[in-house]
């Protein structure tokens, strides 16, 4: 049965690297989405690249072809629990992960 996925920015790097295995778990079919922090990233990726070109090219395809979440204010009450949550647990992440 397929799923939906919400890529963070080590599987799309991985995906642009031509990883079957990613490859494979997408062609189950489903809806894929990106967070605008992900893209964000992959931006931030290609403008310290040595191919800054071709890789703002990249990324411009591949937000063209997924579904882009974007932040509001629902996003940002999730995040502060989120992140209030994984503090007092003693297990914070990065917050562009959260």
């Amino acid at each position: 049965m397929p799923g939906s996925f919400l890529l963070d920015t080590n599987i799309v790097v991985a995906l642009l690297a031509g990883e079957d295995a990613v490859r494979a778990s997408l062609n189950q079919g489903g809806l894929t989405f990106l967070s605008s922090i992900v893209v964000g990233e992959l931006f931030y990726g290609a403008q310290k690249s040595a191919r800054v070109g071709s890789n703002l090219s990249r990324v411009e395809e591949l937000a063209a072809k997924f579904v882009v979440l974007n932040c509001d204010v629902s996003t940002a009450r999730h995040y502060g629990k989120i992140r209030e949550l994984l503090r007092a647990k003693g297990r914070p992440i990065p917050e562009n992960d959260i």
